[in-house]
């Protein structure tokens, strides 16, 4: 079994977080859709009021060996309000490369989630998964989550593009 490191990302770490983003889109079947660049990351999580924060897990060297530590998932996040509960944490991205799978470095990464919430006083941590990925909707199961479309209903809904432009009245 690898060593694992679960930490914050730090700026120097957006081009592989910008790597792995693009290994996630492709496995969802929806690389077309990524437009955010490697300064853009930088911009909007490292500034003053970062817009995200992000968890890297990185697979620690064996004493001895040249290279340093590697950098195999992610876990992106920000904050959320809900007027009901106040308080919760958004889970954007969760991956982790398909070679280091099966290792429990995706719970580590969720667990640490956990952690940041509740250390900010959230209520609540929320999470969406493609309605074809079983394998993740198992883990977050089976690590306690509940399925809010199962359980009440919910539907996703964003507005984007000229939608969003529509709206505005620009």
């Amino acid at each position: 079994m690898v060593s694992v490191r679960i930490r914050e990302a730090k700026e120097g770490d957006c081009g592989n977080i910008l790597r792995l983003i693009r290994e996630l889109a492709e496995y969802e079947k929806l690389s077309d859709q990524v437009k955010i660049s490697e300064e853009a990351l930088r911009a909007d999580g490292f500034g003053e009021n970062p817009f995200y924060h992000c968890l890297v897990a990185e697979i620690l060297p064996v004493p001895g060996e040249p290279q340093g530590p590697c950098v195999v998932g992610y876990g992106l996040y920000y904050f959320i309000y809900s007027t009901w509960t106040g308080r919760n944490i958004y889970l954007e991205d969760i991956y982790v490369k398909p070679e280091y799978r099966g290792q429990g470095i995706g719970s580590k990464i969720i667990k640490k989630v956990a952690e940041v919430a509740l250390d900010k006083g959230c209520s609540q941590f929320r999470l969406a998964v493609l309605d074809w990925n079983k394998r993740a909707m198992n883990l977050y199961k089976a690590l306690g989550a509940q399925d809010l479309t199962e359980a009440e209903g919910w539907h996703s809904f964003r507005f984007e593009g000229e939608a969003m432009r529509e709206l505005a009245g620009k």
